[in-house]
This record gives structure tokens, sequence and C-alpha cells, in this order.
């Protein structure tokens, strides 16, 4: 009699891709139960449960380099509400770059992934192959991050010998910077050598335009480092109260300014051994808050040097230009047309991207006061730009 045989599991008929959009919409929903709550306390442990939920769903996604997903739930987010939106987005760029560890006996141990975005302008344009071959030079300059204050003094520190370009930093997904702090915590808490495979795939070299040796050249390199701490040390703890918050962040930021003024020319040895090379610092971050700096300092570089171009055999000092808003297919950019004269004839339109649940009124003022360094004075601000480029519901800001 012939034995009976176990049935064949049934397969799933549903497509991965089908099941990594529920699991978004799930995620997206949860973010925005939490977005609607103004007070934190208002829930009780029901909401705390449903924080614990999220935090739990975002470190199980980020471990399983689940990027669909999280993309996917930002994406939705994105349509369904703003606050939601940079909830979402915040949360999982900081679980992305931090990691908690903890050990039996141990104090708690917390790494997370930074980044110093800087411009550099030479002739020539930098060369991958002269970064990072001043061996002391990477050392002083590893140092310097704890004795300029930009780290703590207790901290174990490992900065990439590598000076990543837009391109690179772009390409690093959330789950990827995760394996890459998993594996820099490794390194900096085994004895042994690790592999790191999540690091190595992220040094993908350059892709930026070639420049002749005559050509002057400003690109934007990040230096990207990792630093474990203790969750407790003293130096990164903020105040509760909101004066000492913001005196706690001034100093922070009087200490990195006085950082890149002593600590230049070592970045310049690490980015181009003994060449001239002028260096311009946005401020140390986060890793995905230093790309998003980079990205938008990037974007008005180019649109200022667009405008210049557009301005040469013109009359700065009698142009104008409208800032607004303007929809492109989907996605917000801030625009700019600027004319001969008020009311002439249009010389160039201009855009960058904008950021959804930006501070419209400070993004206009960035680029008013980068239009001032052209010469352009006269700037309206419209409402918006309808789908022809025209402004609607211009209005003249006063002379600065």
């Amino acid at each position: 009699m012939p034995k009976n045989k176990r049935p064949a599991p049934r397969k799933s008929s549903t497509p991965p891709e089908e099941k990594e959009e529920v699991l978004s919409q799930a995620l997206c929903a949860l973010a925005l139960e939490l977005a609607e709550q103004e007070d934190g306390d208002s829930l009780g442990a029901e909401l705390r449960d449903k924080e614990q939920d999220f935090a739990r769903l975002l470190r199980r996604y980020l471990n399983q380099q689940k990027d669909e997903i999280l993309y996917g739930a930002i994406e939705q987010a994105r349509y369904e509400d703003v606050g939601a939106y940079q909830l979402l987005r915040s949360a999982i760029e900081e679980a992305a770059g931090t990691v908690q560890l903890r050990r039996e006996g141990a104090p708690a141990l917390e790494i997370d992934a930074f980044a110093i975005p800087v411009f550099a302008r030479s002739q020539g344009g930098l060369k991958l192959e002269q970064c990072f071959q001043d061996d002391a030079a990477y050392d002083a300059l590893l140092q310097s991050l704890r004795s300029g204050g930009l780290e703590s003094p207790q901290a174990k520190l490992v900065l990439v010998r590598h000076a990543y370009d837009l391109g690179e930093a772009e390409r690093i997904s959330y789950g990827q910077l995760n394996a890459m702090v998993r594996e820099a915590a490794a390194s900096l808490t085994e004895k042994k050598m690790s592999e790191a495979p999540a690091l190595q795939r992220s040094i993908a070299g350059w892709s930026g335009p070639a420049f002749g040796a005559g050509d002057e050249a400003v690109e934007l390199r990040f230096l990207l480092g990792f630093a474990l701490k203790r969750a407790d040390d003293p130096f990164y703890a903020i105040p509760a109260g909101e004066d000492q918050a913001d005196a706690y962040f001034a100093s922070r930021m009087e200490r990195y300014r006085a950082w890149t003024q002593q600590y230049a020319p070592l970045v310049r040895r690490c980015l181009a051994g003994e060449r001239a090379l002028e260096l311009n610092f946005l401020y140390q971050d986060l890793f995905f808050g230093a790309v998003q700096q980079g990205q938008a300092e990037h974007a008005m570089l180019a649109m200022m040097a667009e405008l210049a171009q557009a301005l040469q055999g013109q009359s700065a000092a009698q142009a104008a230009a409208i800032v607004g808003p303007a929809d492109s297919g989907g996605s917000m950019q801030l625009r700019v047309n600027l004319y001969a004269a008020p009311g002439g004839a249009l010389l160039a339109a201009s855009a960058r991207p904008l950021d959804l649940g930006c501070d419209l009124e400070a993004e206009v003022e960035d680029v008013r006061d980068a239009l001032a360094t052209l010469g352009v004075q006269a700037v309206s601000v419209a409402r918006r730009f309808d789908a022809q480029g025209q402004p609607e519901d211009v209005v003249a800001l006063p002379a600065q």
C-alpha cells in the first residue's frame, strides 16, 4: 500500500512586487497615524505601542535591505500627507544611519554614519588617484574630529579613505547604508579584520565631468565617517530646554567653523596632495542630511551658473527676476525667470528641486541672496508658475 505523500506547499500567486506594495501601504498608514497625533501622550499606551511597531518595522526592513518597501512608503506618503512624509523619511534616514549595540553586562553603544560635504575649486579638477595618498594627513584628519570638538573625545572613529562624489553618495540606499554602519561597528568592536562588502560596493568611482588641465573646476565631495560611542555619552546629549538646546547647537556650529579653518589644509592634502585647492565646507550632518545639503547647494550653483551665463552682455543692474514654485511632472521645483528688465524680454528660465514641506519663504530668500551676488536686485515672488512657465500672482519684494 503506497504511503500518503505530504502535499506540496501551495505557491503564493501574489507577485513579490505586489507584496512589497502592500507592506509599503501599511508602513505609510502607520506613519500617517503617528503624524496625526499632535500630543504624544494623547493615546497613552496605544500610541507608544504604535511607535514601537513603527520602529520595529523600520529596523526589520533595513536589516533585510528591503529598500523597495521603504522607498515605496515614502513615495505614497508624499501624496497622502506632508506630515507623514516628513516623519517617515526622517525616521528611515535616522534608523538607516544609526545602529544601537547592546551587549550583556556592558553599556549600550551607538554608532552612526556622518558626512562632511565640501566643494573643491581647482585648476583641472580633482584626480581620484591623488585622493587619500598621504597617510600622515589621513591620521591627523581622523584625530582632528575629536580634538576639534566635532566628535566626543571618547568616541571611536573611522573615516573612509575615499572622497565620494555626488553620484556615489546618491546611489547609497537606506539598506546599504545600514549595512555599512554595521560593518563599521564590526571593525571598531572586533579585534580581527572583517569584510565590508557594502562599504566596498559604495565606492563605485567618480562619474562627474572630465576637466582639462586649464579648466576651473568646482566639485562636490563627501567625507564619510562612522562614530562609535556610548549611548549615554554626555557630549551628544541635547539639553531639554529650548534656550539651552539653541546654545548647544550654536556651540557645535562654532566648533565646526573653527575646525574648517584650522584643519582645511589637512583636507586639502587628503584630496589633492600638494596641489592648490580652495575648499568651501557645508555643515557636518548624519549621512542623508549631508547629502541633501550637498544636493541643494549643488543645484543652486548650477542654477546661478545658468543665469550668470544668460546675463553676459546684459546689464545685471537693469535685470529683473521672478521666483516661485512650479510643478514638474508631480515633483515640485523652485523656478526663476530672468528678464532683461522689469516687464522685458525673458533671458532665461532655470529651476531646482524643491523638497516637500520645506520653508518656501526661506528658499526664496536664499535664491534672492544668490541673485544679488550676480547684481540682480529687482526680485519678485510668484504664488506659482503655470504649466507654460508663466508666473501667477506676482508680488515685488522690497529692496534689500
